[in-house]
């Protein structure tokens, strides 16, 4: 015979709901206040889920331990830096030093050019009005800060992406550990999950990236377009950040090819859209069958959330969080709540 709940039993049900909502919001406001600490942190995992895909093939082939395949990827890593800086490092100072010089140069081409077009008169009237505005010094000075802070904070994240990636177990346990017994083996499973997803992913980007910036240099160089290796470089650098990213080294593109004209510009850019193309519709489907599927329109919104929440540190981080997130939904929501 069942016993009847009491009224402490009652109570203590419906308050579960309300407990649990209220730690929520608890939980999202910390996260709120620490933000710039959690992209950190996400940052030093993506770092550490890279060494961890360089160091696994070393660890196999060459029978080390963990720790020292990280360590052998860390050198490894660095060595091939170090020579890229020592073969090509020259050539793209000279580039990009000449670029610094060449873009007044570009900038004053396009001005001339669309002074001369019904439609760019009227987008040159709008910049002149805001072009003789004050330039607000202070936010000029608080950006100067930002960069010197943000070259520190890369750095931090690299020492912190080496140490999770000697050992990610640890830390993992560390988080399982946070959440109660019952829910720890699912959480486990996800965060295993995240990593192996997050992996396969900058496999597929970093195959995007050396695309990108690949066909770049060389079709700018076919083209005899100037600086064509440092635009290259840009925008395989710029390919990491997904719609966003190739806009951004299409218009310095443009705007550089602009020296020689405006038809050289018009041939720049029907190399810039061919590139996209054929690297959205023929390489990475390809390459997401392996990885993973992002679906382009969840990129964008992800890139346009994150980067009015957390700023530029946002918008680069887009992706990958997404990509987390939506394995996050999927293993602790749909399977381990809704289809359970």
């Amino acid at each position: 015979m069942t016993s009847k709940p009491t009224p402490t039993d009652i109570s203590a049900t419906r308050c579960r709901p309300l407990a649990l909502a209220t730690l929520l919001i608890v939980l999202g406001l910390l996260a709120w206040q620490l933000s710039d600490v959690l992209l950190l942190m996400f940052g030093a995992v993506i770092v550490a889920v890279a060494l961890q895909a360089f160091a696994v093939p070393l660890q196999r082939f060459l029978r080390l331990n963990h720790q020292l395949a990280v360590a052998a990827a860390v050198v490894l890593t660095l060595t091939v830096l170090v020579l890229g800086s020592w073969l090509i490092g020259d050539l793209l100072a000279a580039q990009s030093a000449d670029l610094t010089r060449r873009l007044p140069e570009a900038k004053a081409a396009l001005m001339s050019w669309a002074r001369g077009q019904s439609l760019g008169k009227a987008a040159l009237h709008v910049w002149d009005g805001i072009s003789a505005q004050d330039l607000p010094w202070a936010s000029v000075a608080n950006a100067a800060t930002r960069t010197l802070g943000a070259v520190g904070s890369i750095g931090l994240v690299l020492v912190l992406g080496v140490y999770l990636a000697a050992d990610p177990q640890l830390y993992r346990r560390g988080v399982v550990r946070l959440v109660p017994p019952a829910w720890r083996e699912v959480v486990d499973g996800a965060l295993l999950a995240s990593g192996q997803v997050l992996s396969r992913w900058l496999f597929g980007q970093s195959i995007s990236m050396l695309f990108v910036g690949s066909a770049t240099a060389i079709g700018l160089a076919v083209l005899g377009v100037p600086l064509a290796a440092t635009i290259g470089v840009i925008a395989g650098v710029l390919a990491f950040i997904p719609f966003f990213g190739p806009i951004a080294s299409g218009i310095l593109a443009v705007l550089l090819a602009f020296t020689q004209g405006p038809t050289q510009a018009m041939y720049v850019a029907g190399l810039c859209v061919a590139i996209q193309q054929v690297e959205g519709n023929l390489l990475m489907p390809f390459v997401q069958r392996w990885a993973v599927n992002l679906p382009a329109v969840l990129g964008i919104i992800a890139a346009v959330i994150f980067g009015l929440l957390f700023g530029l540190a946002g918008v680069i981080l887009a992706t990958p969080l997404m990509v987390v997130l939506m394995v996050m939904v999927e293993k602790l929501y749909v399977e381990a709540v809704l289809e359970a």
